[in-house]
């Protein structure tokens, strides 16, 4: 099996490494850059190393006929949702810049080509591609072209759709990875799926896999590591109580630093094998029996059940799984009472 590695800013991310956590602020400041700035202080005050933003150029984007479209967690167009909640490219790049200062990695989302055409402009190390993108051919190709490495959200898509656009990333050589997703808000737990990210990893071995979560707590996103997910992606904001158009599905300053750190411990605990871990002899020493007599035993008398069985601790020469090829063995000698059988006294 392939071990894929990608590198974002000088951050190696992959089953080796620890999970990735990416704080998607996406568009729940509203389009107002001051509440973006405080959602970022909050992202950063919680840990995390990458802050997602998304970038709509809505005429761009969107035809008139998506003034007629009603997203399922909102009461009006997608088209003035995403009017309302868009950046300029001047209050963008202040927003990169912003988070950069603070130590952390800026990428963001395209949905259109003249948003592709802003990042460029903005000098963004990394794109991430969203689940309704995953299909935008066209689009793909553009970015993939540029060769920055590429985060892709599966969503509402199935296998042969997605290998299209896993064809362009090897087609272009572009370092990609694939998070699975499902494209309700929230996500119920039955709809979660992580056996779906799974299935991503083994029909493309070549790619670091994920989650990006629309579920209401950390669960699904451990559970993925435990999977082995290498990026989580889940909305932020720094309180519950705002407005933004994905708050019922974000998590807040203290969730996303129990994220970071409890991902880390699972993926600590997942993979491995079968077998006695050499640290466990301390308990072996003890917890494992030792064939031993129990009873007096002299020299040239047949070992039986009535005079062997087997105890603690397991520090014999003979082991408990070896107590059946003792019996009606020989003592080569003397054998005192409730002691370990030793190799000398067996013939």
């Amino acid at each position: 099996m392939t071990n894929p590695v990608l590198e974002i800013s000088g951050r190696k991310v992959g089953l080796d490494y620890d999970p990735l956590v990416i704080a998607e602020i996406g568009i729940n400041h509203e389009g107002s850059l001051k509440v973006a700035f405080e959602m970022v202080d909050a992202a950063v005050e919680a840990g995390a190393e990458v802050i997602k933003h998304q970038t709509h150029v809505v005429e761009d984007e969107m035809s008139s006929e998506a003034r007629k479209i009603i997203p399922g967690n909102a009461d009006v167009s997608i088209y003035e949702i995403m009017a309302r909640c868009a950046l300029n490219e001047e209050d963008e790049t202040k927003l990169k810049l912003y988070v950069e200062s603070k130590g952390a990695i800026f990428i963001s989302t395209p949905f259109s080509r003249a948003a592709v055409l802003r990042l460029e402009r903005m000098g963004v190390t990394a794109y991430k591609i969203g689940s309704g993108e995953c299909n935008n051919y066209p689009l793909i190709e553009l970015v993939a072209s540029l060769g920055k490495p590429i985060i892709l959200s599966t969503g509402m898509n199935d296998i042969p759709s997605i290998s299209k656009s896993v064809d362009i990333f090897r087609k272009h050589k572009t370092p990609f990875c694939l998070l699975h997703t499902t494209n309700l808000y929230p996500t119920p737990d039955h709809l979660i799926r992580i056996g779906a990210m799974e299935e991503l990893q083994r029909e493309f071995p070549d790619s670091v896999v994920g989650l990006s979560d629309h579920s209401i707590d950390n669960l699904a996103c451990l559970g993925a590591v435990a999977c082995g997910a290498s990026v989580l992606e889940r909305h932020f904001t720094d309180s519950k109580e705002r407005a933004g158009p994905d708050i019922c599905c974000s998590m807040d300053v203290q969730e996303c630093a129990d994220l970071i750190v409890q991902s880390k411990r699972m993926k600590l605990m997942r993979g491995g094998v079968k077998e006695p871990a050499k640290e466990e002899q301390v308990t072996i020493d003890f917890a494992y029996a030792s064939v031993v007599s129990i009873a007096e035993i002299k020299a040239g008398e047949i070992l039986t059940i009535d005079n062997i069985w087997v105890k603690r601790p397991g520090t014999g020469d003979f082991l408990a799984e070896e107590y059946d090829s003792l019996l009606g063995k020989t003592a080569s000698q003397d054998i005192k009472f409730d002691t370990q059988l030793n190799k000398e006294s067996v013939k």
